[in-house]
């Protein structure tokens, strides 16, 4: 029996890869079914949200649009800074995820995921993107919307949780050309070498060295502190 097409591919991967006008411009699609249509139509939103189009996004999604559409005007308000609205997208958002037949809906989870997240409301975020889609989404969205993470580290995480390593590590090459110091660039060279088999003592010894806080530097420390005792344990 044959699959059953992707007709949403394009215009995912446009997305995804952050070619998001490309995902505009190639979103008008043959739809055979009401999700297709309001995921394609999330994707297209989102698109405009990620170029700064917020207002395009508030004024065209009405109120008998589908939640998962609603829950992104919420993002396009919420990044607008509307802060008058603020109080509201998080209790609209809490009625939803409330509710037992819309609360594990994919967008809907990860765009909670993303509000919160700039609420730096954390373990309730991650909760959400967690239960909201697969591991490269939730990475893409959390890194490139919501940290303060180049665009080259928000993909090369993406990448690095998808296993294309070599891309990883060529897109952090990028980003350590704009900034050889920043703290989530070294960190994101230590996991990628250990993953592809390079040393990364540099770039540990780089970030204990200027960023001596990161969470990075204090799991490393914790570790190496529990080896010693575990050494000295049996000498």
């Amino acid at each position: 029996m044959a699959a059953t097409p992707d007709h949403l591919f394009s215009l995912r991967n446009n997305f995804y890869l952050g070619a998001y006008q490309a995902a505009i411009n190639t979103s008008d699609l043959p739809i055979f079914s009401h999700d297709d249509s309001v995921e394609r139509d999330c994707l297209v939103y989102r698109s405009y949200i990620a170029l700064g189009s917020y207002q395009l996004v508030i004024h065209e999604i009405d109120d008998s649009a589908a939640t998962p559409l609603q829950a992104v005007k919420l993002l396009a308000l919420n990044l607008s800074s509307l802060k008058a609205r603020q109080e509201s997208t998080i209790s609209s958002l809490k009625e939803w995820l409330a509710d037992s037949a819309i609360a594990n809906n994919s967008i809907l989870r990860l765009i909670a995921g993303i509000i919160l997240m700039q609420e730096e409301d954390y373990n309730e975020a991650l909760k959400h993107t967690n239960a909201g889609g697969t591991m490269e989404l939730n990475c893409y969205v959390l890194t490139f919307f919501v940290t303060k993470v180049s665009k080259e580290n928000g993909k090369a995480v993406c990448c690095i949780h998808m296993g294309n390593f070599d891309e990883a590590e060529t897109l952090l090459l990028e980003a350590q050309n704009k900034d050889a110091k920043d703290p989530e660039t070294l960190a994101n060279f230590v996991v990628c070498s250990l993953h592809i088999g390079k040393s990364s003592s540099r770039y540990l010894s780089q970030l204990k060295l200027s960023h001596p806080d990161h969470m990075l530097v204090k799991r490393a420390s914790s570790a190496e502190n529990n080896f010693r005792r575990a050494v000295q344990s049996v000498a």
